[in-house]
């Protein structure tokens, strides 16, 4: 239940941030202080999340590859996008059961950092629409047993797999991205979800979803990501600082 509420907060405290960094930069901004102008660069960035990457080699019970994309529509927004899959068995003590699928979200990013001086990296806040296709595999599970003085009961084998699992989910994201190299960057988000449907199979649970990761009271998933990317450079838009807003002298 704390887990529950814990999640719902999360979720409303990004989503707020979201909508306050969005309204913020409608704003008009004057500056008294002339700025030369300027080259900024467009293109495509793509790259993978290195924690599934690295996850795959040291968790026996995992396997998993997530490619990362951003293309740059204006100054402040991007096109971006997640696609991947998850093979992993989740060992809890009342089920043992292993997921399979794939995934991909869709959505924006919105850059709050003002990059002076040529700089390209990026604090950001996301949505993204998120949809999953997978299966199930129960491989044991125990039965509650309400008088442990008894003894513990053996977990029992099943084998019983569900297959053509679906779900789909908003997220909101909230993120960092710096260039450490000539086009190479590497960022960090934090990614609270917010199940849409989900379709679940006769006489269990979808207790984990590709792309989604763990449910919290069915609704509610928490991820991250650690990505590293390459920037294509497609072409380049002069930026001619506007005219600032002079202050009348007193006479």
């Amino acid at each position: 239940m704390k887990m529950k509420h814990m999640s719902k907060y999360i979720f409303s405290s990004l989503l707020l941030l979201c909508f306050v960094v969005l309204s913020h930069s409608q704003e008009k901004k004057t500056d008294s202080i002339k700025t030369p102008a300027r080259t900024e660069r467009y293109g495509l960035r793509v790259g993978a999340d290195l924690f599934k990457f690295s996850r795959s080699f040291y968790d026996n019970n995992y396997k998993g590859l997530e490619l990362v994309g951003d293309y740059r529509l204006t100054r402040k927004y991007y096109l971006a996008g997640e696609i991947g899959n998850e093979n992993i068995t989740t060992e809890d003590t009342q089920v043992n059961f292993t997921t399979k699928g794939s995934y991909f979200r869709v959505g924006f990013d919105y850059n709050a950092h003002e990059n002076w001086l040529n700089l390209e990296n990026m604090i950001y806040v996301g949505m993204r629409y998120g949809i999953s296709t997978f299966s199930q595999e129960l491989n044991s599970y125990k039965v509650y047993n309400p008088h442990p003085y008894f003894g513990e009961m053996p977990p029992k084998v099943s084998g019983e797999k569900y297959d053509g699992l679906s779900a789909q989910w908003i997220e909101v994201a909230l993120g960092l991205k710096t260039k450490v190299f000539n086009n190479i960057f590497v960022g960090f988000s934090l990614r609270l979800n917010k199940l849409v449907s989900n379709k679940k199979p006769e006489n269990f649970d979808n207790l984990y979803i590709p792309g989604f990761n763990k449910t919290y009271d069915g609704t509610f998933g928490i991820g991250f990501n650690y990505s590293v990317s390459y920037f294509i450079p497609i072409y380049k838009k002069k930026i001619t600082p506007k005219k600032a807003a002079e202050t009348p002298k007193k006479k």
